[in-house]
């Protein structure tokens, strides 16, 4: 995929910030703590929950190649924060039931090590913030 995409981001109120994405509206807000009515997940816990169900589809799309049942399967993600609060790193562990073939499970962890969006996290991409009069 290349070439340019567009998001829209609007503020509809209060500390809630919409994102249009095709043709999906995704919501978020603030937690109380944070001024909000938490009504939505936090731009970052959407930004954590993309890597987890990122890996999560690349795991679903190995299974249906192979004729493997997903059922039982879930990716458990735990996020480390450095002293400073910074994000340190992200573990993603691929709970599998006992019945899941053996031979699979080392490609499972393969499979989902491709995740577009921990790819797209490794590639440090340029951000660049400027105003512009619409």
């Amino acid at each position: 995929m290349s070439g340019t995409s567009e998001i829209l981001v609007t503020l509809p109120g209060g500390r809630r910030v919409d994102a249009q994405v095709g043709k999906h509206l995704v919501r978020t807000d603030q937690p109380e703590s944070n001024g909000g009515e938490d009504t939505a997940s936090s731009p970052f816990e959407l930004f954590l929950a993309a890597i987890g169900t990122c890996a999560g589809i690349f795991v679903q799309g190995f299974c249906a190649k192979r004729g493997l049942p997903t059922e039982g399967i879930r990716i458990r993600e735990r996020v480390h924060h450095g002293e400073d609060g910074a994000l340190a790193g992200v573990d993603l562990d691929i709970e599998v039931p006992a019945s899941f073939p053996e031979k699979y499970r080392e490609a499972l962890v393969r499979v989902a090590d491709q995740c577009s969006v921990k790819k797209a996290i490794q590639a440090q991409p340029r951000f660049q913030v400027r105003t512009v009069t619409g």
